[in-house]
Order: structure tokens, then C-alpha cells, then sequence
């Protein structure tokens, strides 16, 4: 099942200076930050209270604070959101969609930063925000445009890696089983 959603393609700055967000085939989409002024504590509460339980295995960012959160979307589709220490105790938010952890697929398939999802739920619970553009430095002020964003589902059927480890090993046991017994 794919995966559609939006993203931001044009914005505006508070000068009034518009930017069109950067795509290529290698990076996808330029990642956009969600900035808030929370504790940790209490965006991790928030984040759980919506789904997102903590990722077990993942690579850290550069000041990444904790580990990230994920929620289950539809199957194959995950939410992985992970967040960073900015300076004058702000957090800033990296949020991507991406192909579950419980599948061997996550490791090689496609994924894109979100923002709206995670905006909406910061909306929920009223915490005010903005979003950032890291490389110019600046909020964005207003979204003119948004780029239709469809993630595919992957070519091949997904594979759950946990349950292939117990029949690996099931079937190693068993091939053990045989070789010691036919040289004892």
C-alpha cells in the first residue's frame, strides 16, 4: 500500500523572500525542522500518548536528544520522529516516513521527511511552533505550495526480518542436531 502525503514546496520568510524547497532523486526533499519550546519529557508524553512507542535500534543524530519514537502507520508505512537539543532550550522535531523496522525493507527503501503530521499534533495540544529552514537559517513564515509526495510500496513483498530469525535458527538447530549426532 503506498503511502501519499504533502510537503511543503514553496515558503516564505518574514522579508517576504520566497524559496522553493530543494528536491533531488538521490536526497529526496530538503528536511524542514518543527521548532518548539518543550521540555523533552514533555514532547516524549506526547508522543506516546498518540502511538509512538521508542525505537529500539536506529542511528542517533548529531545531537539527538534520547531515542526516537515511531507510530505504526498503515503496513508497510512507519513514522519515525527523532528530536535534537537547539540552543535557548528549544527542541527542533525531525519527523520521516519510512518503510517499518519490523521489515527487512526498511533497511534500502525509500523514505521522506514529514512536517504536516507532526504539525497536526502539535495542534492537537496546543504547543506553539515554527517551522525551520536549516540551511538558510530562518522560519518560514508561510507554505505557498505543496509537492504531492507518494512513497510505493516496495517491489518486493515486505519480509518480517524477527520471525526469518527463528526459522533460521530453528533450522540451524536442526542441522546441528543431525551433525552431532552422525559424529558421536
Amino acid at each position: 500500500m503506498e503511502y501519499l502525503t504533502k510537503y511543503p514546496k514553496t515558503v516564505s520568510f518574514i522579508d517576504g523572500i520566497k524559496h522553493k524547497i530543494h528536491v533531488d532523486s538521490a536526497e529526496g526533499v530538503e528536511q524542514l525542522h518543527i521548532v518548539v519550546k518543550k521540555s523533552f519529557e514533555e514532547l516524549s508524553k506526547i508522543f506516546r500518548e498518540e502511538g509512538f512507542t521508542k525505537v529500539k535500534f536506529e542511528h542517533k543524530q548529531p545531537d539527538q536528544i534520547g531515542s526516537g519514537l515511531n507510530l505504526k502507520l498503515k503496513k508497510p508505512w512507519e513514522m519515525h520522529v527523532r528530536m535534537v537539543d537547539l540552543e535557548d532550550g528549544k527542541i527542533g522535531i525531525h519527523a520521516e516516513v519510512e518503510v517499518s523496522r519490523d521489515y527487512l525493507q526498511h533497511l534500502f527503501s525509500q523514505r521522506t521527511p514529514v512536517v504536516y503530521e507532526v504539525e497536526e499534533i502539535l495542534k492537537k495540544y496546543q504547543i506553539d511552533y515554527n517551522i525551520w529552514h536549516d540551511k538558510i537559517k530562518k522560519n518560514i513564515t508561510t507554505v505557498v505550495d505543496n509537492y504531492k509526495v507518494k512513497l510505493a510500496t516496495p517491489g518486493i513483498p515486505v519480509f518480517a526480518w524477527k520471525p526469518m530469525l527463528f526459522v533460521i535458527a530453528t533450522v540451524a538447530a536442526f542441522y546441528g542436531w543431525k551433525f552431532f549426532n552422525t559424529i558421536w
